[in-house]
């Protein structure tokens, strides 16, 4: 399993994975579920991938060969973001149908996130589901996620707004990774996060955390201790407050009447 997320905010965008794609007892194999395509001082694209690891690395090379062949659709050549997200969408079908012709009884569907941003345009974050349609994020929804989603989002809700620092919307996201770790053992390090600040038009500053990286340790133990006191600071109920009755208790003596 996987867990992706993106995150939008008025300052620029979060990416950050996992990078664990095999979780069995015997075999475990990371592999990087972030890819990065960057033109500097023209466009930065980021792709988050889930699925088949088949073909989420097929349409990486696809991606990646269109704009060393410099083919007329690439990603060194769209307009617009939309346009790329639709590109990637395509291929991504194409190669889901050649994988399934191959071998029917297995499934290569795979998801995306894909954003950045074009010089001139605004940046901008899009989630590809396998059919090669697209949702885009919005003002009351800042952030996208595939793969395990539902252990990190509760964190993501309370705290990810529109005017969220950048900063703290990468500390959230990875906070969101590390409680997705905890509860579902198909998630692991090495962490992968990516902070782009709006009209930088570069590479962004890319991190890899590993469980024992001192940052990431320290950032879930502060995660896990605040948690406690949150939850110590909960209001108490109502009888919590009130002085406890006296207990009365009979003592048994020899004047006790026998039945």
């Amino acid at each position: 399993m996987t867990y992706c997320v993106a995150i939008k905010t008025d300052d620029g965008l979060v990416f950050a994975s996992d990078s664990l794609t095999n979780a069995g007892i015997d075999h475990v194999s990371t592999y990087s579920k972030m890819h990065t395509f960057v033109q500097p001082g023209e466009r930065m694209f980021v792709l988050l991938a889930a699925g088949n690891l088949a073909t989420t690395q097929a349409v990486v090379k696809r991606l990646r060969d269109d704009c060393r062949l410099s083919n007329p659709t690439c990603l060194s050549s769209v307009y617009s973001i939309s346009d790329a997200v639709d590109y990637i969408g395509t291929i991504s079908t194409e190669v889901q149908r050649t994988q399934a012709a191959r071998d029917a009884n297995t499934n290569f569907e795979a998801t995306f996130i894909f954003g950045g941003q074009i010089a001139g345009q605004a940046p901008e974050t899009f989630m590809i589901y396998p059919q090669g349609n697209h949702i885009h994020e919005s003002a009351a929804h800042p952030f996208l996620q595939i793969g395990e989603t539902k252990y990190g989002k509760p964190i993501l809700d309370r705290v990810i707004r529109p005017d969220t620092p950048l900063e703290q919307a990468a500390r959230c996201a990875l906070v969101s990774i590390n409680s997705t770790i905890r509860s579902n053992l198909t998630v692991g390090p090495p962490v992968e996060l990516l902070i782009y600040n709006t009209d930088a038009l570069n590479g962004g500053r890319r991190l890899l955390f590993s469980e024992d990286h001192p940052y990431y340790r320290s950032l879930a133990n502060a995660w896990n201790e605040g948690l406690r006191q949150a939850l110590n600071n909960l209001p108490p109920f109502e009888w919590e407050n009130q002085p406890q009755p006296l207990q009365v208790v009979a003592a048994s003596g020899s004047g006790q009447m026998q039945g």
